[in-house]
């Protein structure tokens, strides 16, 4: 996900990420085009209007069918803008903390169904296996088809303690799954940092907030202290980050650059056109750095990722992006409802959108069990460019161009990051390469730094 923090951000089954308190009438910040009214248009609204009133099974109530009519008109335009009722609202401003009740899921709706982006580290959903991709059919029986997303959250949520059961279809299994999952109070650290090894140090950010940017120098401090010496070397993990504050994720961008263009946004009116530059300051002092990205990595996290390989500050590994390359914007409205509306495109610094197409790893790592899952007939994970209604690429690209791949010899690819508790000889397969590949760039480097001294 991906906001502009002086108005808000998007609320989903998370419900993790930030809003600003001030009031934003959509008539003040958009001026219309200069076009002829769809006279036509607005009669069959009002005719459809009558007909529905008229001959409907049961009587609707005028307020209530005129709401489904503005969902509608939202929910088409694209898979993230939306008609935020006062539910929603409050939801959304009750989780600026980084803590809510619920499950732990970040969730989109696909298809009439609704689909998981990532669970959050450390949360119910992620201890009972729920995995990215998965499609949830079912809420305590009761058949997700036809609901509204916001529905759906609201049957996800609840009071700490209680349980709920779903029924996920996945990729490969034979049959439904039903995983009966224990809501908890959510309380998400987005930042964890620990030493591999001497000298090599690990930073997992699971979802951008608020104070995520502070979060980020004070585990480098301690990164630092720990080691009693300057860092080697650092991987940074955006796996299953489904993103959040703009200004976090330029905060963390900024940290390891010096200078140089972060991330700029394009759109319609002046107020969505926004460049965010990286002031002086390394906090690794230009030693080699590895990001790991997967498709669960989202919006704020492929900025970080963008940013960082446009300027060739380190080696991106892992898995293609999810390729939410959009702005949306909260739009409070004065009867107490909102909506979230899409409002601009983000460009990485060299320019690049990857709207639906997401940030191609420099070095791909294969999924595999005995033989490459490419090859085995394999479907895709869920990406943007999967949505039903996805915006479009801004800058027309095409597929993106292949990276080197490494194979994979683990049972599966669980596309999760190790929790802290994990020892180095329990590292997962993708982190193990990272530490490896930083071993060897900091190699390179101090070799570089002599040859330099000698000549």
């Amino acid at each position: 996900m991906f906001f502009n923090r002086s108005t808000g951000l998007l609320v989903t089954c998370v419900l993790c990420l930030s809003l600003a308190a001030g009031r934003v009438v959509l008539a003040d910040k958009v001026e219309p085009d200069e076009q002829e009214i769809p006279y036509e248009a607005l009669r069959s609204f009002t005719e459809i209007f009558g007909r529905i009133k008229a001959h409907y099974v049961e009587s609707v109530d005028d307020e209530e069918l005129l709401k489904s009519a503005i969902r509608g008109m939202l929910s088409g335009l694209d898979p993230h803008s939306a008609y935020l009722d006062p539910e929603d609202f409050t939801n959304l401003q009750e989780s600026t903390a980084g803590e809510f009740g619920g499950l732990g899921i970040e969730v989109t709706m696909e298809n009439g169904f609704v689909k998981v982006v990532s669970p959050i580290d450390d949360t119910p959903a992620q201890r009972a296996g729920i995995q990215p991709g998965d499609l949830i059919i079912r809420i305590d029986e009761k058949p997700v088809k036809g609901m509204e997303l916001s529905e759906a959250v609201t049957l996800l949520r609840g009071k700490p303690g209680t349980s709920t059961e779903l029924t996920i279809v996945r990729e490969g299994a034979t049959s439904p799954l039903i995983i009966p999952v224990e809501r908890a109070t959510i309380q998400v650290k987005s930042v964890r940092a620990r030493l591999l090894e001497p000298g090599y140090g690990y930073v997992r950010i699971s979802t951008f907030q608020v104070r995520s940017g502070p979060a980020l120098f004070k585990a480098m401090e301690d990164l630092h202290k720990e080691n009693k010496a300057p860092l080697k070397g650092l991987i940074l993990d955006l796996r299953n980050n489904p993103g959040g504050v703009l200004s976090s994720a330029v905060e963390v961008a900024d940290a390891f650059l010096d200078d140089g263009l972060i991330v700029y946004t394009k759109g319609r009116t002046n107020e969505a056109d926004l460049r965010q530059n990286a002031t002086p300051g390394d906090v690794l002092n230009g030693s080699p750095m590895v990001v790991l990205i997967n498709g669960g990595s989202a919006s704020a996290s492929e900025i970080v990722a963008g940013a960082i390989q446009d300027h060739v500050r380190g080696i991106i590994m892992g898995y293609p992006s999810f390729g939410k390359g959009s702005v949306q914007t909260i739009l409070e409205l004065e009867s107490g409802y909102a909506i979230k509306l899409t409002t601009a495109h983000y460009f990485t610094p060299s320019g690049r959108s990857i709207q639906a197409e997401g940030i191609v790893p420099d070095i791909k790592l294969s999924r595999a069990k005995l033989e490459l899952l490419e090859s085995s007939g394999s479907l895709d994970p869920l990406r943007e460019s999967s949505l039903s209604r996805h915006l479009s690429n801004p800058n027309g690209h095409d597929a993106p161009q292949e990276p080197a791949e490494i194979d994979s010899d683990t049972v599966d690819d669980k596309d999760k990051a190790d929790s802290d508790e994990q020892s180095l000889s329990r590292l997962d397969y993708e982190l193990f390469e990272a530490l490896n590949l930083l071993k060897g760039l900091n190699i390179l480097q101090v070799k570089g730094e002599k040859n330099t001294k000698d000549t």
